[in-house]
C-alpha cells in the first residue's frame, strides 16, 4: 500500500534534518549509557555533594544505581529536551512553514480536503517524532543487554514508552498552536514556554509539600513522576499523555479546516 503523497513529500523534504536528529539522539544515548561503569564513581561523588533538594528538583532519586543513573542522564532532562525540540521543530513545518513561505497554495492544489491535508502532514511529523523518541529506549535495550546493567528490559521499555507519549502530548499541542496561528514562531514560543513551565511545576511539586497539586497539571509527572525505571508500567499516566496529544491534534485539524489560510 502506497503512502499518501503529502506524507512522502514531508519525509523527503525533512530527510536531512531527520537523519541528523536520529544520529544525534543515538550518539547521545550511547555516550551516556555506555560509560555507566566508568562514570559510576563520579556519580557517587556527585550524589554526596548535591543536596537532596537539588536531586528532588531534577527528579533524580539517585545517581548510583543503573535506573537512577539512566533517569538522571537520559530520561529526566536531556532526553526529553532533545526529543521535544525535534518534535516541535518538525511540527512547526506541517502547516506554519508552507503558510509563511507562500507555498500553501501549491500544497492545497493536491486533490484532498483540508482535513486530510492537515491529517497527512501531521501523520508524517508524528511518525518521525515517534521514531526519534523511541531511539533512546531501543539503544538502551542493547546497552543493558551488553553491559549487564541491573535493570529489567520491561522498566526500560516503560520509560521509553513514556518518552514517546510525552512527545505525542507536546506534538499535539504544537500542531494546535500552528493550526491556529500559522506561524512557526508562535509554535516554538507557546510549546516551549508550556514545556518549561510544566517541567518547573513538576520539579517544584517534588520539593515543596504545599505544592503537590501542581504535579497533576504537568505532563512530566505523567511521564517520569512515577519513576518507571524503578516501578515499571503505569498505563493510566501514559494514556493521559496520549489523550492530551490526540485531543490537541484533533482540535488543530478542525481549526485549520475552518480558518482563512494565508497563501
Amino acid at each position: 500500500m502506497l503512502l499518501p503523497p503529502l506524507v512522502r513529500k514531508s519525509w523527503r523534504d525533512d530527510r536531512r534534518s531527520v537523519l541528523g536528529w536520529a544520529v544525534g539522539v543515538t550518539v547521545f544515548t550511547l555516550v551516556y549509557a555506555g560509560f555507566y561503569q566508568q562514570l559510576k564513581g563520579a556519580a557517587e561523588l556527585k550524589q554526596q555533594a548535591l543536596p537532596q533538594g537539588m536531586l528532588d528538583f531534577l527528579g533524580v532519586p539517585d545517581l548510583v544505581s543503573p535506573a537512577g543513573y539512566l533517569q538522571a542522564s537520559i530520561f529526566s532532562l536531556l532526553g526529553p529536551l532533545l526529543t521535544l525540540f525535534c518534535t516541535i521543530t518538525l511540527t512547526a513545518r506541517t502547516i506554519p512553514r508552507p503558510e509563511e513561505d507562500g507555498g500553501m497554495e501549491l500544497l492545497l492544489t493536491v486533490p484532498v480536503s483540508r482535513t486530510r491535508f492537515a491529517g497527512q502532514r501531521l501523520a508524517a511529523a508524528a511518525a518521525v517524532a515517534t521514531g526519534i523518541a523511541a531511539l533512546p529506549g531501543i539503544v538502551l535495550l542493547i546497552v543493558v543487554a551488553g553491559t549487564g546493567m541491573d535493570i529489567t528490559w520491561s522498566n526500560v521499555t516503560a520509560a521509553s514508552t513514556g518518552l514517546v507519549a510525552l512527545t505525542w502530548c507536546f506534538g499535539g499541542i504544537a500542531f494546535l498552536a500552528g493550526a491556529v496561528s500559522g506561524r512557526r514562531a508562535t509554535v516554538l514560543a507557546v510549546t516551549g514556554t508550556l514545556a518549561v513551565a510544566t517541567y518547573m511545576a513538576q520539579a517544584l511539586s517534588d520539593m515543596a509539600g504545599g505544592l503537590h497539586w501542581l504535579r497533576w497539571l504537568s505532563p512530566f509527572h505523567y511521564y517520569i513522576g512515577t519513576d518507571p525505571l524503578h516501578t515499571g508500567w503505569h498505563p493510566a499516566h501514559l494514556l493521559t499523555l496520549v489523550a492530551v496529544g490526540a485531543g490537541s491534534a484533533i482540535a488543530g485539524v478542525i481549526r485549520f479546516d475552518r480558518r482563512d489560510v494565508g497563501v
